[in-house]
């Protein structure tokens, strides 16, 4: 978690003159002589950039391409970190994202870096708005110092305490300290959805997840236990969470903007802190994982622990069902008929395909509250990871504005998402024989199935469903926080 140590800012200075232990300069691909704040560097260093790392090293700039030397007491930094941008023209703020993680990455990495200035990437004549640069450089540098080591005893020794960003002009620094601040608040959001995924499923439990939305400042907080579970008629929530020791919580978090909201917006999150199958047990090798069903939960809370930061001028519901699936003596068995809060009635054929039956409780108790929009993300389906990967995330729904405003939302953030069809052919296989509808289809198009399944709980709403299965947590890195910047975007939108 060193993330929550390195401490950003901006200041008025000549790159040349501000003391650090690392100096981040840029480089375009293909450029040999250096200009601008680099091409400063490389006249007060004696052309040591262009004579010798470009023509006798061969630095070409190529993206994600670095080289580090000294600058032998010539400026005040001690070594220089040159950074290749790539190609002038694909460059772009999620490239800048994108670069800003690497070069952090590369900096824990190095001996004594313990503080970092770096140019203001991206900014200038003809480049992004100095706010927009120093958003990217900032929510980029958090996420990618970030890391879990909670749990091990030895800690990560090579910190980077102080990352600055430096230009000499008086406006651009105003507004670079607007967009760093605006760009930890997301990396913020972000990081603290990825702990909650990265958790032991021990910490993260239900009344966990309850206790964690509670402390959260200026929103509302209404938790509500088993018993008013059961009041409110949610039988399909209820139905997963008999099987495990765990009580199932369902929390309902409400943030007011102090205008008159433009909007009422109900986000709902797939809390299953740990998914075993139920008595449609998984494989242990699929189970490995499971402790990240509730990453979409986690995303929600991201999202409502920055929320009165951000101000976003709307009415925010953010709701999570949460409850473990779980082989216990009182497990929901295959046959079962379950009763949603809506009376409509289900068919259990398959205990695994859980989420889908809590999230339809939570869709019918957005939709009675009077809002305007309703977005649900989950890691639904491995259906969607099959399609997708682990790189794009799935959207459907029943209003396409919605959709397509998502969509450019995830792609402002650097996140990607790809709209499947809803097909009326898709909820064929969903019908039974003794109730109004089964919990599961055909694996044929099992995406688009399981969100024809969350259909019939939703009402008169522009809703929108994002299937994250494949984007929220990836093997060998941990959890990524998906769907957190995407929605941030959505809520400023």
């Amino acid at each position: 978690m060193s993330a929550e140590k390195l401490e950003i800012s901006v200041a008025k200075g000549l790159l040349e003159e501000t003391p650090a232990n690392v100096l981040v300069l840029n480089l375009f691909e293909g450029v040999k002589i250096p200009a601008g704040a680099t091409g400063a560097i490389d006249i007060a260093l004696d052309g040591l950039i262009s004579k010798f790392v470009i023509a006798k090293e061969g630095f070409d700039g190529k993206f994600g391409s670095m080289y580090v030397f000294p600058t032998y007491g010539k400026i005040a930094a001690e070594k220089v970190l040159l950074v290749g941008l790539g190609k002038n023209k694909d460059f772009n703020l999620n490239r800048l994202r994108e670069i800003s993680q690497k070069i952090i990455k590369k900096c824990m990495k190095m001996h004594n870096a313990r503080k970092v200035i770096s140019v203001l990437h991206g900014a200038g004549i003809g480049g992004f708005d100095p706010e927009q640069s120093a958003r990217m450089i900032a929510e980029g540098t958090l996420i990618g110092a970030y890391s879990f080591d909670k749990y091990k005893t030895e800690k990560q020794s090579k910190k980077v305490e102080d990352f600055v960003i430096v230009d000499m002009v008086e406006e651009n620094c105003k507004k670079a300290k607007t967009g760093a601040k605006r760009g930890k608040i997301i990396a913020t959001a972000v990081n603290f959805a990825r702990n909650l995924s990265n958790e032991q499923p021990a910490y993260a439990t239900p009344s966990k997840l309850a206790e964690i939305a509670q402390s959260l400042k200026d929103i509302d907080v209404k938790v509500y236990d088993k018993d008013e579970i059961e009041k409110m008629g949610m039988g399909a929530f209820l139905g997963v969470a008999r099987g495990s020791s765990q009580e199932p919580k369902f929390i309902h978090m409400r943030y007011k903007s102090s205008k008159v909201p433009q909007r009422k917006v109900a986000i709902i999150g797939k809390g299953i802190c740990f998914d075993s199958g139920g008595l449609d047990i998984k494989p242990p090798s699929s189970m490995l994982t499971m402790k990240d069903d509730m990453s979409a939960a986690a995303a929600v809370l991201g999202v409502m622990s920055v929320i009165k930061d951000l101000k976003p001028n709307c009415e925010v519901h953010g709701l999570i069902a949460a409850c473990e699936n779980m082989p216990g003596c009182s497990a929901y068995k295959p046959g079962d008929i379950l009763t949603a809060k809506n009376g409509k009635t289900i068919e259990v054929d398959n205990t695994d395909a859980e989420g889908r039956l809590t999230l339809a409780d939570a869709l019918c108790y957005a939709c009675e509250l009077d809002v305007d929009e309703v977005i649900d993300l989950a890691t639904l389906t491995g259906a969607c990871v099959v399609a997708l990967g682990n790189t794009v995330s799935g959207i459907m729904g029943n209003h396409q504005p919605t959709i397509d405003k998502l969509i450019k939302c995830a792609n402002a953030g650097g996140e990607k998402l790809w709209q499947m069809p809803m097909f009326e052919e898709y909820g064929e296989s969903l019908k039974s024989n003794i109730a109004d509808m089964k919990n599961t289809g055909s694996r044929m198009g099992g995406t688009q199935i399981a969100a024809m399944f969350l259909q019939n709980f939703v009402k008169k709403v522009h809703w929108a469903h994002i299937d994250i299965a494949g984007t929220a947590y990836i093997e060998k890195k941990g959890a990524t926080g998906a769907g957190v910047r995407t929605i941030i975007n959505y809520l400023l939108s």
